[in-house]
């Protein structure tokens, strides 16, 4: 098949693109500034912004699936405040599904995220419920993801925990109770993948967790730990945390800003995780300690 990967060399798009030309697809990446060096399959690159759509409407042309991947990370305040998550993630996929559309291509797999919500209480959420329901409403096949925060080499996920928790004494929002349920980016490429090429997962929407629920607290020790190093917890009321937070946000160095400060407010667990659609269990799945090597 040929598939187009929108923010293909991105973090996911870059495994994601390697497993699908592993598996013999023709694949190309589509990303403002495309970086073929990050593929070890021969992958395609094509350059556009998804949005702005004269960039990327040829891009589109003789696709048989593309897996819109586009979008700002939840764990670091974007340049341009929050109106940035509804520029790129509404209407980036807005775009994405108009060209689609405008070239007969028969399907789209969405890279959403756990408890997209139009109506959800941050930006990121509330962008990413919105653009669900732009994909939903569509006259393609469609597939959605709704992944906990992914880990792996080149992901944000435990750079943002370092960030958060410096080594022996780290003060966390709310003492770090905020629950996740990491899943390893190989192991979610290959689902993406599976969703390609089997039209059984077609009208559906998928809760993918990992193989464990860990605390912040819980990551930010095994990170210290990896490194050779031990942290105590100081709990931080989440009130103050917000407040704290929502003063940095027009700080251009501070990375976090008040719509951090509510997401830590909300577990990132799924109710049911759907990986058992995609013939694995839990336990097939990498955990996070297993990544650090630390037991």
């Amino acid at each position: 098949m040929n598939v187009l990967v929108t923010g293909g060399d991105g973090f996911v798009g870059s495994y994601l693109c390697d497993e699908l030309a592993s598996r013999g697809h023709n694949v190309t990446a589509l990303s403002r500034d495309p970086d073929p060096s990050v593929f070890t399959e021969d992958v395609e690159t094509a350059m556009g912004d998804l949005t702005a759509y004269e960039s990327i409407e040829s891009a589109f042309e003789g696709v048989d699936v593309v897996l819109n991947l586009v979008a700002l990370s939840p764990l670091f305040q974007p340049k341009g405040g929050d109106e940035k998550h509804f520029e790129i993630h509404l209407g980036g996929t807005e775009n994405a599904v108009r060209a689609a559309e405008e070239h007969s291509v028969p399907k789209i797999v969405q890279m959403s995220a756990l408890g997209a919500d139009p109506w959800g209480q941050t930006a990121y959420i509330r962008s990413k419920g919105q653009a669900e329901d732009v994909v939903q409403d569509s006259e393609l096949d469609w597939v959605i993801f709704r992944p906990s925060v992914v880990f792996g080499e080149g992901g944000e996920f435990v750079s943002f925990t370092e960030q958060l928790t410096p080594p022996f004494l780290a003060p966390l929002p709310g003492g770090g109770r905020t629950r996740f349920q990491p899943i390893w980016v190989e192991d979610l490429a290959a689902m993406l993948a599976d969703a390609v090429e089997n039209d059984d997962y077609d009208g559906e929407a998928y809760e993918i967790g990992g193989p464990e629920v860990l605390t912040l607290a819980d990551v930010a020790r095994m990170i210290q730990r990896a490194e050779g190093k031990s942290v105590s917890i100081v709990p931080v009321p989440m009130s103050l945390a917000e407040i704290g937070m929502s003063i940095a946000d027009p700080i251009p160095m501070v990375p976090f800003g008040s719509d951090q400060a509510r997401s830590l407010q909300m577990d990132n667990t799924v109710s049911e995780n759907d990986v058992g659609a995609f013939d694995m269990s839990e336990g097939d799945l990498k955990t996070l300690g297993e990544y650090l090597d630390v037991r």
